[in-house]
């Protein structure tokens, strides 16, 4: 028989068992740590970005400048990706330390150690007041905070990219692609024009 023998009903119950635990070691190791010290409602799991949401979150930020940061960076390849389109100074925040280890070797593979920064630190609580251009990819339950936030501190000229899931009580100024690989940007001086309208309304 082609490709070896088949596994039998224990064999594939073996099998289920060590996928299970390989994944219960995953969270308990990698992912984890950095959910200890957030409230349950804005953790956020990590889930790496596929090559296409990458590019399509990029190509909505081509041809601007300024500092540009990603919220919850995991393994860093959006801050990487937009250090070599020149997008500069370029820097992730994320708790889990596991992370940003992976993050820091990503970038000394590509050729950008000490180049780009990554740092440990509660989204929550930098300030995003000199930051031109933000990448979110993070979970809906998340969205409603992290806009109040966006709001409170950001430039006018600032551009905000999301991907997998939109602001819902935002109008996005362009969109790319479809479905999970679907990125939306923001453009912060359209956005609080439409909110104070809205609220005048």
């Amino acid at each position: 028989q082609r490709g070896g023998p088949a596994l039998g009903g224990r064999g594939l119950l073996a099998l289920a068992v060590a996928s299970g635990a390989a994944a219960w070691a995953t969270w308990a190791v990698v992912l984890m740590p950095g959910f200890r010290r957030v409230p349950l409602r804005l953790q956020v799991p990590y889930q790496p970005s596929s090559p296409r949401q990458v590019a399509n979150a990029l190509a909505l930020l081509r041809g601007r400048a300024g500092k540009t940061v990603d919220l919850g960076s995991g393994d860093g390849r959006l801050v990487v990706e937009a250090y070599k389109q020149g997008l500069r100074p370029a820097l992730g925040y994320e708790l889990n330390p596991w992370l940003l280890c992976l993050a820091n070797y990503r970038a000394w593979r590509a050729g950008y150690h000490g180049k780009v920064s990554f740092l440990k630190k509660d989204l929550w609580k930098v300030d995003l007041s000199d930051c031109n251009n933000v990448i979110v990819f993070l979970a809906p339950s998340v969205k409603h905070p992290l806009a109040t936030k966006l709001l409170a501190e950001l430039p006018d000229g600032a551009r905000v990219v999301a991907g997998r899931f939109p602001f819902p009580s935002w109008t996005p100024s362009s969109t790319l692609g479809q479905g999970l690989e679907q990125v939306w940007a923001y453009d912060m001086k359209e956005v609080r024009r439409a909110v104070q309208s809205s609220a005048q309304g």
